[in-house]
């Protein structure tokens, strides 16, 4: 019997604006991304995208579960989202301003 645990998958805080990846789903196993939660821990508001990059593919907005979302000064975000993913594929965060952003996944991997 396969065991599932509820847990941390991903934790970013990008000091730059470039792509960071969040998670890459492990070989052999799938899981569920079921919240992500972007802080901001600055005096100033901020965007950010969030992609899911099927079996690693390239970042595009034809495949952001959020883009250019405004993420208020000094305040946090969830996202509830019960999205499956397949091996390798991967969470990509990307932000708006430097060091203004974290970002944190929370779901379940079903090996």
């Amino acid at each position: 019997m396969a065991t599932t645990t509820y847990k941390i998958l991903g934790q970013s805080a990008p000091n730059s604006t470039s792509n960071a990846d969040l998670y890459t789903v492990p070989a052999s196993t799938q899981s569920i991304i079921s919240t992500l939660i972007v802080a901001n821990t600055t005096g100033t508001d901020a965007t950010c995208r969030i992609f899911v990059r099927n079996n690693a593919a390239t970042a595009a907005a034809s495949n952001a579960i959020l883009y250019d979302v405004t993420i208020a000064k000094n305040s946090i975000a969830t996202f509830t989202l019960g999205i499956t993913l397949d091996a390798s594929d991967v969470i990509t965060v990307q932000t708006g301003t430097a060091d203004a952003l974290t970002f944190h996944a929370f779901g379940t991997e079903l090996a």
